[in-house]
Formats: structure tokens, C-alpha cells, sequence
């Protein structure tokens, strides 16, 4: 009976342990969304407040005028793997079977930012596919 009040407080010991682990950060792509843009970026605003809701833009340019154009461009590829199996035996033979698939879908998402000579949005456009 000792020993498996032993056991019992080994288990919840290192069961508690892996409780006290960071926070899970939050990815930078998540902040690019045709919602977000939508919904967020309007003419007129700052190109600080831009940074701050969208991230630092994957290429900076420049246009005739010396004006900022910011593109962000941001590509993601889902896979979804799915497999079954079945398993049917006795004690000497046995057979099994296993079946599986994959999908993939791919998202890309482009999106320029035009500012004026005060930094601040003068124009804006998104490009979203999906296949």
C-alpha cells in the first residue's frame, strides 16, 4: 500500500511539472488578415500605427516621388493527413490494413501600402487567393 502512495505522488509530481511552461507566443503571421485590412487600415493613417496592427512589411520601396510603398506578402500551405487502420487477428495469424490520404490548400495573401510625403497612408490594396 506505501509503494503506491509512492507511485501516486511520482506521478503527480512530474505530472505538475510540465504545467509551469511559458505562455505559447503569438505568430506575426497572424496579424495579417484580409479582415485586418478591411477592417483597420484607412487613408490618412500613420505608418507607425500600420507597423503596429500589421508588423514590419516584407519589402519597403520607394515610388517616382520618393514616396514609401510597403508590400506585405505572405504565403501558407495547410496539409491535412488522415489515415485509418484496422486490425483483425488471432493468437498465431494476424492481418492488418492501413489506409491514407492527404489535401493541401494554399493560401497567398499581397498587400501594398502607399504612404504620402508625411508617412501617412494615402492609398492601399489586397490581392487574396486560395487554392
Amino acid at each position: 500500500m506505501k509503494r503506491a502512495w509512492i507511485a501516486l505522488g511520482l506521478c503527480l509530481s512530474v505530472s505538475l511539472a510540465g504545467c509551469g511552461g511559458a505562455e505559447k507566443a503569438t505568430l506575426p503571421e497572424d496579424r495579417l488578415t484580409v479582415g485586418k485590412v478591411q477592417g483597420e487600415i484607412k487613408v490618412g493613417m500613420a505608418a507607425s500605427q500600420v507597423a503596429e496592427l500589421l508588423g514590419s512589411p516584407n519589402i519597403v520601396t520607394t515610388d517616382d516621388k520618393r514616396r514609401e510603398v510597403w508590400i506585405y506578402d505572405k504565403v501558407s500551405t495547410d496539409r491535412v493527413d488522415t489515415a485509418s487502420s484496422s486490425f483483425a487477428g488471432i493468437i498465431i495469424l494476424g492481418a492488418s490494413s492501413s489506409d491514407s490520404s492527404s489535401s493541401q490548400r494554399q493560401r497567398t495573401l499581397t498587400i501594398i501600402i502607399k504612404y504620402d510625403e508625411e508617412k501617412k497612408v494615402r492609398d492601399f490594396a489586397y490581392n487574396y487567393t486560395q487554392f
